[in-house]
């Protein structure tokens, strides 16, 4: 059974860090590109970043220089350092574990349940 479960979510004040944790279980965790999505109130889920099997990393233009993907497959989990935080960046936070074809197609896309990133004074 294959369980995704993100973790360190909570309330911080604007300019604040936080450390989001995604633990993966039932998968060959080191073979998966690693996902975090976030999606705000009223909007549509979006890419925060990934990383691949083989530690390729990629960010969207909002969270680049801020936010920092790493994995550790040792212990299936993977992790999303939010430094620098803005109100904007309030939403849930979701991780997604995505094994993809040669073609680009997703194979095996497995998702966690969110944890709530509020940025506020």
């Amino acid at each position: 059974q294959v369980q995704i479960v993100e973790s360190g979510g909570g309330l911080v004040q604007p300019g604040g860090s936080v450390r989001l944790s995604c633990a993966a279980s039932g998968i060959i965790f080191s073979v998966f590109t690693m996902e975090w999505y976030r999606q705000a109130p009223g909007k549509q889920r979006a890419l925060v970043a990934l990383i691949t099997h083989r530690r390729t990393t990629n960010y969207a233009d909002p969270v680049k220089g801020r936010f920092t993907i790493s994995r550790d497959n040792a212990k299936n989990t993977v992790y999303l350092q939010m430094n620098s935080l803005k109100p904007e960046d309030t939403a849930v936070y979701y991780c997604n574990a995505v094994q993809y074809r040669d073609s680009g197609a997703r194979l095996y896309d497995y998702w966690g349940q969110g944890t709530q990133v509020t940025v506020s004074s």
